[in-house]
């Protein structure tokens, strides 16, 4: 599992613990409920499937299990669940000729490349009875304009955490953490992409910039931030500002959700420069052998009787505004829990004006050489 995409928080299950899943035997009844007792939410509307089976490839532990044996139920289709642990994993399977899949889960610059490459099927929104269920800010992202091969799962960010105990001049920008007051109390991301990309923001640079003497002279001032970094961590960068081994730094804004949990004072900042997001989609393979259920395992996951619980169990942000209003409703703790968290209630400014990564072709050697030997110091 990736921790920046999927972190579990089961916090926000602690935090309404009284509150029994869609799909648990002690559920109130609902309004969808079928007429033989079942507790799960029914398709509304129920789409014809002939299809008896569908395979998925995902991130792991990333849909909540009720969704699954929910729609295996209600339609009768065996889902099939195939996992990987990093968006070039799964780009390099399904290129090698891995076939079968028909539902495969991209993040924003994969879908792109997807789509580029012809791995990905132009959905057919006629079937897509979900969708003004989501946020209009949620439905042109630039690397699908008009969401035409992927539809959002979960939107994230790499910004800036800090331990307001600890750091006496809070960053608002980027451009802050080269302040020498932070020598040595920086954890940063061991990714290219972000690293890279914050500086190029702090100098002005559009985030996906390939021009050689811009990159120069971002790999210049990255050599200068060198001193500030005591830790390059990817996988767990809460755990070093958690146990104070860093006071700052750059995180994933999930990693910023946990720390904060577990730490209070560690608040998460969004750079003034316009934060860099990520989003996590769904999309149908081109050669999607059940494409009846490929389409009612989309409609059946965005249902807000039934999408609330990705909001219950992962801390990235939902882009269901119908999901959001069915929790606000119907679980209220969980929707005070999400509505309470600068995170996974990201401002609809903050995504307007965010940066989004862009597959960068032949100039990918560029980004990699730039930070080899940046990390080379």
């Amino acid at each position: 599992m990736n921790t920046h995409r999927s972190f579990l928080t089961r916090i926000l299950i602690l935090l309404s613990i009284a509150i029994l899943s869609a799909c648990s035997g002690g559920a109130q009844p609902s309004a969808t409920e079928s007429a033989v007792g079942s507790s799960c939410p029914q398709p509304s509307p129920k789409m014809e499937v002939t299809s008896t089976e569908v395979n998925l490839f995902t991130w792991a532990e990333y849909i909540p299990q009720e969704v699954i044996d929910c729609f295996q139920e209600v339609y009768g289709v065996q889902l099939h669940l195939d996992n990987f642990s990093s968006q070039e994993e799964m780009y390099a399977k399904m290129t090698k000729g891995a076939t079968g899949y028909d539902v495969v889960q991209p993040a924003d610059n994969f879908v792109q490349l997807m789509i580029q490459k012809g791995m990905l099927a132009k959905l057919d929104q006629s079937k897509l009875t979900v969708m003004n269920n989501f946020g209009a800010e949620f439905l042109n992202p630039p690397f699908d304009p008009g969401c035409q091969y992927s539809l959002p799962y979960q939107l994230g960010s790499s910004g800036i955490a800090y331990n307001s105990e600890t750091i006496t001049t809070a960053p608002t920008s980027y451009a802050d953490l080269w302040n020498s007051e932070y020598a040595g109390k920086l954890v940063m991301l061991d990714d290219s992409r972000n690293i890279i990309g914050m500086t190029l923001l702090s100098l002005g640079y559009d985030v996906n910039t390939t021009d050689p003497a811009q990159l120069a002279e971002a790999k210049a001032k990255l050599i200068e931030l060198v001193p500030n970094i005591r830790i390059f961590d990817s996988d767990s960068p809460k755990s070093a500002l958690i146990a104070g081994d860093v006071d700052l730094g750059v995180v994933w804004a999930t990693e910023g959700f946990a720390a904060n949990l577990e730490k209070p004072s560690i608040q998460y900042v969004y750079p003034k420069e316009g934060v860099i997001l990520w989003q996590d989609n769904f999309s149908i393979t081109i050669d999607a052998a059940h494409l009846d259920a490929a389409y009612a395992w989309l409609n059946y996951l965005y249902q807000p009787d039934v999408f609330w619980m990705v909001m219950r169990d992962f801390s990235g942000v939902n882009p269901e505004t119908a999901a959001i209003e069915y929790a606000k409703t119907n679980q209220p703790d969980v929707y005070a829990a999400y509505m309470e968290s600068n995170i996974t209630n990201i401002p609809a400014d903050v995504v307007t004006n965010g940066h989004w990564l862009q597959d960068l072709g032949e100039a990918t050697p560029l980004f990699d050489q730039l930070w080899t030997e940046v990390k080379g110091q």
